[in-house]
């Protein structure tokens, strides 16, 4: 036993009683099953939350997923928060992702696919109501702020009678992520995707609500309040950021990217004219074309008697004369003859002008820009003092010189197309930017790590694993097998000491007995004895 380690030897174990080997066997058993079991337990893997889905019928859907992949699972929180080993939540979820699971207590239009025969108009009708409001929720729940959505249809019985009709309307629940708002654009995504999806549904009658009640559908918008719509408010947003990029891309290589900002204010006219104009130009110069001209002239009289009465009164007038002479003035005898006679002359004269006439159409073209007004904010220049002992200290912010300023004004004018005429505004400042630290997330301490928290608990399993078993081993199992040892040994020295005093009893009784013989053949052959006593001291002398 002196030779090893373990406090008893197979021989002293042989040694031992019944009871004794049957109480070392169940000690030895029941530190190999401790040991066992606890490396067993040290590596069951932990469980991490794989779901915590509030609707049972989920629940069934994934439980009988995970029992398909042989993956493990347990419950916590009353059955609704479903956990596995944490080694396999991300790709457990991918799987069951992929098989559409969780579907958080929404139907869609699978609704539809196990309808029985024989079922009414209205209870498909119904079906196919709550599949559309199941698929709604679905689409909106895919938008990344928000984490659930829930779609009411109110979709009135069609009448026969106008007066009777009544208009379809829509409710939308939406519960955001934690921290996160809907834009007015995606609330009106929301209500134009509500309102594209069921047919005669109007977007003025979907309301949109926040998890707090708030009416998100109805906020106000300048520009919605103009009366504008998605598309057109989308297109005043595109042509103040193309605004925007176009100043700070040309400012941001002197000034830097980080020393530039631009923000741009653009009124847009969205009205469609179309006007006719008819011009006629008053008082047209002499040189204008005569279209037609009348000339009326009319006389009436008779000459009175002269001369001696006789036979040459009766004599035909003398030849006529032209009534305007060369110098343009009638002769002094048609004069006299004028006098004399009494005569009526009238004359029309009726000149028609070709008229000056203008024809303009002109159609306006919508999204024409009636007004521009942009801010225009530049940085204070870091610059060191370049002379003294001050050279090497740390720059300082520095306003821009005039010169600057005139160039950012130029470039910015420039840049955005500024026309005075149309009453664009254009202001440029210069001011020392605020230095936005960012933002430093602490750290979670140490004991809400959960990685460094699951291998510490392993490393304490695995701990209090082998501190069971050494405390086994040293305060039961070693003591036992000591006092066996013991006691096994106590046996042995008392065995020892009885053999040899039987051994030594047994030598004393053959040597008498040998004596006895010897003497006995000296006696019958005294001849033979003096030849073996001769043959040894001969043997001895040589």
């Amino acid at each position: 036993m002196a030779g090893t380690s373990f406090p008893i030897s197979l021989e002293a174990f042989g040694r031992l009683g019944v009871g004794q080997k049957l109480l070392t066997m169940a000690s030895i058993a029941l530190m190999v099953a401790v040991l066992v079991g606890g490396i067993l337990w040290a590596k069951e893997p932990s469980y991490a939350v794989l779901f915590t889905i509030p609707d049972e019928k989920d629940g069934g859907q994934v439980i009988a997923s995970l029992q398909q992949q042989n993956i493990p699972y347990r419950f916590s929180d009353g059955g609704h928060t479903i956990l596995v080993p944490h080694g396999v939540v991300h790709d457990t979820r991918l799987k069951l992702a992929a098989q559409g699971l969780p579907k958080g207590g929404l139907v869609g239009f699978e609704l539809l696919e196990n309808q029985k025969m024989g079922i009414s108009q209205f209870a498909e009708q119904v079906n196919f109501q709550r599949g559309l409001e199941g698929e709604l929720a679905r689409s909106i729940q895919s938008l990344a702020v928000v984490k659930g959505a829930r779609v009411h249809l109110a979709i009135p019985k069609q009448t026969a009678f106008l007066r009777d009709d009544q208009k379809v309307s829509a409710s939308v629940l939406v519960s955001l992520a934690p921290g996160r708002r809907l834009e007015s654009a995606q609330v009106a995504g929301i209500v134009n995707l509500v309102a594209s999806s069921v047919p005669q549904l109007s977007p003025a009658n979907v309301s949109v609500v926040d998890q707090d009640g708030n009416l998100i559908s109805q906020q106000r918008d300048p520009l919605r309040d103009a009366g504008l719509d998605a598309s057109q408010i989308r297109f005043v947003r595109d042509i103040e950021s193309t605004y925007v990029k176009r100043i700070e891309a040309i400012l941001a290589p002197i000034y830097g990217a980080t020393n530039v900002r631009a923000q741009v204010a653009a009124d847009v006219d969205f009205s469609q004219t179309d006007q006719v104009a008819e011009t006629y130009r008053p008082n047209p110069p002499p040189g204008t074309a005569i279209r037609s001209q009348l000339t009326q002239e009319t006389a009436s009289g008779s000459p009175a008697a002269a001369g001696i009465p006789g036979a040459l009164s009766n004599q035909p007038p003398a030849p006529a004369t032209a009534p305007i002479g060369a110098a343009g003035s009638p002769p002094a005898s048609a004069l006299g003859a004028s006098a004399q006679a009494s005569q009526n002359f009238s004359k029309n004269s009726t000149i028609n002008y070709e008229v000056d006439k203008t024809v303009r159409h002109t159609k306006g073209v919508p999204g024409s820009i009636r007004r521009l007004s942009v801010a225009v904010v530049v940085n204070f220049r870091a610059e060191a003092p370049k002379t003294g002992a001050a050279a090497a200290a740390k720059p300082q912010p520095q306003p821009l010189g005039e010169a600057d300023l005139k160039l950012i004004n130029d470039l910015a004018r420039e840049a955005m197309g500024f026309n005075k005429e149309r009453g664009d505004t254009l202001n440029v400042a210069n001011a020392p930017f605020t230095v936005i630290e960012k933002e430093i997330v602490p750290e979670p301490p140490i004991w809400e790590n959960a990685k460094l928290i699951s291998m510490v608990l392993d490393g304490l399993r695995y701990l209090l694993v082998f501190g069971l078993v050494f405390w086994l081993w040293t305060r039961v199992i070693k003591p036992l097998l000591q006092q066996f040892a013991e006691a096994a040994a106590r046996a042995a020295a008392h065995q020892a000491a009885v053999h040899a005093h039987d051994e030594a009893g047994i030598t004393q009784q053959s040597y008498e007995t040998k004596l006895a013989a010897a003497r006995e053949t000296a006696k019958q052959d005294p001849k033979a004895v003096a030849a073996m006593i001769k043959d040894w001291v001969g043997s001895g002398g040589n």
